[in-house]
């Protein structure tokens, strides 16, 4: 499987404010780019915290991105991963609407209604890891279900868990002009950090966009 992450960040790498409220960092330019990174992928993947704090589609905006992709034989939108470890996808949730297949990713200690709920909602549940999503083993799965090229739109705790399964093959970054600021604001990759043994990015293009710049690197795994 070939995993590319894309997310926009302030200029002093934060993805949104300490409230975790979903702020606009890039402009209409760059949302077309990111519609396009969609319209290539099989699938796209967030984490619930995206879900709750967004609510997000993850579906394709441009009509005619839609068409190509069914003139060719696929659905019309790629399915849709969201990873939970604490359970916490609520069943109203847009991700749930029926758009596209959506793929649940849980722990093995997930509650057995809470599976049923999920699948009553649409979702397609994978469970694998003792109380954590195991990444490694739900993409394998994936991949197994046809998923070669998932694109990942964040949040920080996902990116974070990708790179430290060397899971990552690109890294998309739209760098914006505004400032959020804050100890307890997301960055690109949370989770516990890294102490050594860190991982190795390679520049393979800079290009100016809206009124930021977009970074595309490519992951040494």
């Amino acid at each position: 499987m070939h995993v590319v992450v894309n997310a926009a960040m302030s200029a002093d790498g934060k993805l949104s404010s300490r409230r975790r409220e979903q702020i606009e960092i890039s402009g209409p330019t760059d949302f077309d780019r990111v519609d396009q990174l969609r319209a290539d992928s099989d699938a796209v993947m967030v984490g619930v915290g995206t879900v709750l704090a967004d609510d997000p589609s993850l579906t394709i905006d441009d009509p005619e991105r839609r068409a190509a992709r069914a003139e060719r034989g696929d659905p019309e939108n790629p399915a849709r991963v969201v990873a939970d470890s604490r359970v916490r996808t609520p069943p109203d949730a847009t991700v749930l609407d029926g758009r596209a297949q959506t793929y649940l990713l849980v722990s093995e200690a997930a509650p057995p209604d809470f599976i049923e709920e999920m699948e009553d909602a649409g979702a397609y549940v994978i469970a694998a890891g003792r109380d954590r999503v195991d990444l490694t083993t739900t993409l394998a799965k994936l991949e197994g279900e046809g998923i070669d090229r998932l694109m990942v739109e964040g949040g920080g705790e996902l990116i974070f868990g990708l790179f430290e399964e060397s899971l990552v093959d690109e890294l998309f970054v739209y760098v914006g002009p505004k400032i959020i600021g804050g100890r307890d604001a997301p960055t690109l990759a949370d989770g516990d950090g890294f102490v050594e043994d860190f991982p190795e990015l390679e520049l393979a293009g800079v290009e100016r966009v809206d009124d930021g710049v977009v970074l595309h690197w490519t992951a040494e795994n």
